[in-house]
């Protein structure tokens, strides 16, 4: 039975100690946030710094004439092993390989060839003045810290102009929305201006229909 003191149990700080010492313990089995989601100093982090997505060069040289061999002979592995390239993406991309497969997938390859010549008609026209002047207002904003982006006037930044003022003219019912900027940005990332182009279409019309329309607020 507790000790009292005055009518009241007395505390017993040996039992107390014990229980911190315990519970200290446990804490340091756990170890840190890190640990505990399986992730410790001995992961690298990959090119974007996200821990254990690093892959070891062998590995992603496998993966790079795994996906060669794929992108070379396309319209066979979407038809008969469809799951296997899902499989593959969900694995990851090569980064060498990404801007090629994004066109593949996304359909922007089939867009392209079904309208040859077309992106470059598209950028030998002058524009629609009121568009041309929201372009050029958001060409700085977006990723200005990234290689291609970082100057004003660069070709990054040219290309950028090019690929949505083309859209401007090719959906000049839709014209021009903020948020097609940084899309677009990062498709040039990875692949051409007319690429870039055909994925910003496909995008727009197959993926997010509707999204990009007057309905949406735009910039005054």
């Amino acid at each position: 039975m507790a000790k009292t003191e005055n009518g009241r149990p007395s505390v017993d700080m040996g039992s107390i100690r014990t229980l911190n010492s315990s519970h200290m313990e446990d804490e340091s089995s756990l170890g840190s946030d890190s640990e505990i989601n399986g992730f410790t100093s001995e992961r690298q982090a990959d090119r974007y710094g996200f821990i254990g997505g690093a892959s070891e060069p062998a590995v992603l040289r496998q993966r790079e004439v795994k996906w060669l061999d794929m992108l070379s002979h396309w319209d066979k592995w979407m038809i008969k092993r469809f799951n296997k390239v899902r499989l593959r993406c969900q694995k990851g991309i090569p980064p060498a390989l990404r801007g090629r497969a994004w066109l593949y997938l996304s359909g922007g390859k089939v867009k392209r060839e079904q309208n040859q010549g077309k992106f470059q008609e598209l950028d030998s026209q002058p524009g629609d003045p009121k568009w041309l002047d929201v372009i050029e207002k958001d060409l700085h904003r977006q990723f200005p810290f990234h290689e291609m982006f970082v100057s004003r006037g660069g070709h990054g930044q040219q290309d950028l102009f090019r690929v949505l003022k083309a859209y401007t003219l090719y959906r000049p019912e839709e014209g021009y929305c903020q948020a097609q900027a940084p899309i677009a940005a990062v498709l040039l990332m990875h692949m051409p201006a007319e690429d870039a182009f055909w994925g910003l279409v496909q995008i727009c019309e197959k993926y997010l229909p509707g999204y990009y329309s007057p309905g949406l607020v735009r910039p005054i």
